[in-house]
């Protein structure tokens, strides 16, 4: 039996002290990280890399896992390459988080309001009578930090203080946590505070004061968190976005878009929820892809205005008859319809059009010999299709493309198909985006 622990991409002090402290709780089970984490918590790591013990991510092999313990996320797009483990009910899953809205359905979870996912590992390791030593309590306090703004976020509890306290009592060293949570504010991060104030905008949306800022970024840069937390504060507003570009090599670019909130009521972790991100009521990200910045932009300004569109419905949009093709057909043969219909992918269907897959020019990439051109498409289709309901907004539909980067959704009724949305329609009627 193979049991693993996991948590988000880029994880942070939270997370990784949860980690920690559910291998405390499951200990026969293997702590999996994630290949990008905060880089205070890197730094944390390589200094004490003896003490814990864990193994990369994508070393597992998923075929073996039986239970999957999930801790500080809820939300299956954020286990990188476990992610593929959502279609394999076999697997026992356990949650442990204190995001209220996510998408995994697990056998058993603990999600509370609270300040930080450790208060909820460290109430069961007291209940467990389990001991911890100075160095966890040193890393379970910098989590409960680190999500708290010590204990100064409006999500803070009581539990959350008492918690501390508790740490405390278990010689967590104040010091240490005080070293590792101060975040690393270079020239880089001036500069990009610095253009951010040269070229504010204050904006009145829906009754709240924001701003937005654009800027284009090269490589990787920390702390951009940081940076629009200061920014928002010197400038006052209720919530400021920085909506960071980086131009990759392949030409392609990537958004990553961060907000910091100091009004109760607009929740940024919901917003960036809805462009495929995620985060708490006062702080929250996102990352968006092949995506222009003026229409990110204006998606956050549409969601903090409420706006659905709700007038235009996915049924106006869409295209039919949908053309389709059987399970049988032949990877050769695909390949000329898709040449001929100048399309980039199909809808497999079986005899009573209950849709089976979608094949697109992508999975060609799978074929390592040419008589392999003469299997079923059923060999190489993908049989995770996500589809849509044809009462379902435009908007609905272009964000759900852009978190899973997929050209098309079929768009279906009582289980029948009755039409597609591609990419170019939902997104450049909505958000003037056109397919890559």
């Amino acid at each position: 039996m193979t049991q693993i622990i996991t948590t988000h991409k880029n994880a942070d002090f939270d997370a990784f002290a949860s980690l920690v402290a559910a291998s405390l709780i499951y200990p026969k089970a293997v702590v999996a990280i994630p290949k990008n984490i905060n880089a205070n918590v890197k730094a944390f790591i390589s200094i004490h890399k003896d003490i814990f013990d864990y193994t990369d991510r994508w070393d597992i092999q998923t075929g073996r896992v039986t239970r999957l313990i999930v801790v500080d996320t809820s939300d299956w797009n954020r286990l990188g390459p476990l992610f593929k483990l959502k279609d394999k009910p076999s697997i026992e899953v356990i949650l442990w988080d204190h995001h209220l809205h996510g998408n995994i359905d697990a056998h058993w979870a603990c999600i509370e309001p609270i300040g930080a996912t450790i208060t909820l590992l460290v109430r069961e390791l007291k209940a467990l009578k389990k001991p911890i030593t100075p160095i966890q309590a040193t890393l379970f306090l910098a989590g409960l930090y680190e999500d708290t703004g010590n204990l100064s976020f409006s999500s803070s509890t009581a539990e959350d203080a008492y918690t501390a306290g508790w740490l405390l009592d278990q010689k967590a060293d104040l010091s240490l946590v005080n070293r590792f949570l101060r975040p690393a504010y270079g020239e880089k991060q001036k500069d990009i505070l610095f253009e951010m104030l040269r070229n504010t905008n204050r904006l009145k949306v829906n009754g709240y004061a924001i701003s937005i800022s654009q800027i284009p970024i090269e490589g990787h840069i920390s702390n951009l968190a940081l940076v629009v937390r200061m920014f928002r504060d010197i400038i006052n507003v209720d919530a400021a976005f920085g909506v960071f570009t980086n131009q990759e090599k392949n030409g392609k670019s990537r958004c990553m878009v961060i907000g910091r909130s100091d009004n109760e009521s607009l929740d940024v972790g919901t917003l960036m929820k809805s462009m495929g991100g995620g985060g708490h009521p006062g702080a929250g990200s996102a990352m968006l892809k092949g995506v222009n910045p003026d229409v990110v932009q204006q998606m956050i300004i549409d969601l903090i205005e409420g706006n659905q569109q709700s007038s235009v419905q996915i049924s106006d949009l869409m295209s039919f008859p949908v053309f389709t093709i059987p399970p049988e057909t032949t990877m050769a043969d695909v390949s000329k319809i898709l040449q001929e219909h100048g399309c980039t992918g199909l809808l497999v269907v079986d005899k009573k059009d209950k849709l089976l897959g979608v094949i697109s020019r992508r999975d060609f990439k799978k074929i390592r010999k040419v008589d392999q051109l003469q299997s079923p498409v059923k060999a190489f289709m993908s049989t995770h299709v996500i589809t849509i309901g044809p009462g379902k907004s435009p908007s609905e539909a272009a964000k759900i493309m852009v978190r899973h980067d997929i050209g098309r959704l079929p768009v279906v009724e009582d289980e029948k198909i009755i039409g597609i949305i591609t990419r170019s329609d939902a997104m450049t009627y909505f958000y003037d985006l056109l397919p890559d």
